[in-house]
């Protein structure tokens, strides 16, 4: 009806422009449907409460809750998140649904990364990095791209590592958020890996040191809420630990067992996920010390003191590469035996999901 009005219009064959009833019913029902698509399309501001909510709180779960079990919460979350974002929104509540959805799509990203699948892991964190693309905010940007390093620094060149923790640092500039504490960690502990494989540290210590500092410098910055999560934020034991383990790889080992033990004290008794990784930088201490028993002693140590549920490839393999160092320089002993026999029945059975703990 209104094309039809319009194009007796453009002809000239109405002469003065009219409104018929049957027009302004079509007048009136197109506003009706504007109404009821803005309305069926708006997410109630509670129900964002509660979505934003849910995702601050994974954020504090993720050091103490099983990661299969923490990855289905996060996807059913998520899949709330894409379907509103699927119509069209306010764009104060689309920011805020894009916000959501890049912390849910990173803290997927940070559980494949446990779980040991990086390929899934690249492919969330770069759906995280779309949708923080969406929202303009630099901090989150920041915060995204310092959690994908760490994919290639598990599992592929710590060059790419580095390279993605300066990117992470410049996205962050001056602005006070976790990324500007988290991405010169990254740096460094890309730094140390890189000296470790090259057998030079002079340079790479003094780097590393200085990234170190800057870390430092920007905790002192971030918000309180910031420090208390370790997922979206970064916490003061975290900054001990990764410190300790940038000066294990180092080789600096009487100053790493100092801070490696203090950042232990730190973590709540619940927070498995770095406490056992703390305990293999310890463990590794000890075998470059030529503690070879001591180590293994700790290497064991670690991983019965976690359940099998929380036995991801992120935490076995630094109990391989224990093993692998120490065969290399010792051969076998009979305690590697009986230390591979307790990691193949205590590991994470995640063949029903497509993934796989795979011996490094």
């Amino acid at each position: 009806m209104l094309r039809r009005t319009l194009l007796k219009l453009l002809a000239g064959t109405t002469g003065a422009a009219a409104l018929d009833s049957q027009v302004l019913r079509a007048v009136e029902n197109l506003r009706r449907q504007m109404d009821d698509a803005m309305a069926k399309a708006t997410v109630s501001p509670a129900m964002l409460d509660q979505w934003e909510q849910a995702t601050g709180g994974f954020g504090r779960q993720y050091m103490n809750t099983p990661p299969l079990r923490l990855l289905c919460d996060v996807l059913l979350e998520f899949s709330a998140v894409r379907r509103a974002i699927e119509q069209r929104q306010p764009l104060d509540v689309q920011e805020r649904l894009c916000r959501m959805a890049a912390q849910l799509a990173g803290l997927c990203g940070m559980i494949m990364i446990d779980l040991g699948d990086h390929r899934q892991a690249r492919a969330f964190f770069r759906t995280a990095r779309s949708a923080a693309d969406e929202t303009g905010d630099r901090a989150l940007r920041a915060w995204v791209t310092a959690r994908e390093a760490l994919v290639p620094l598990y599992y592929g060149d710590p060059r790419e590592a580095l390279m993605l923790a300066r990117k992470s640092r410049d996205l962050a500039g001056q602005t006070p958020c976790a990324a500007r504490a988290m991405a010169p960690v990254v740096e460094a502990r890309a730094l140390a890996m890189l000296s470790a494989n090259s057998g030079s540290n002079k340079e790479a210590a003094e780097q590393a040191r200085r990234a170190l500092d800057r870390a430092r410098a920007a905790f002192a910055q971030m918000s309180a809420s910031e420090r208390e999560n370790p997922a979206f934020g970064y916490t003061e034991r975290q900054l001990y630990f990764y410190q300790g383990d940038v000066l294990v790889r180092l080789g600096q080992t009487v100053e790493a067992e100092v801070i490696l033990e203090q950042a232990l004290h730190k973590y709540q008794k619940e927070d498995l996920l770095d406490q056992t990784l703390i305990r293999f930088d310890k463990a590794l201490c000890r075998l470059l010390e030529g503690d070879v028993e001591g180590a293994l002693d700790l290497g064991i140590d670690a991983i019965e003191q976690i359940e099998k549920e929380f036995r991801t490839e992120l935490l076995l393999r630094p109990a391989y590469d224990l093993i692998k160092k120490i065969q290399t320089k010792y051969g076998e002993l009979p305690k590697l035996k009986s230390f591979r026999e307790l990691l193949a029945e205590r590991a994470i059975d995640t063949t029903e999901t497509g993934l796989a703990v795979r011996p490094t």
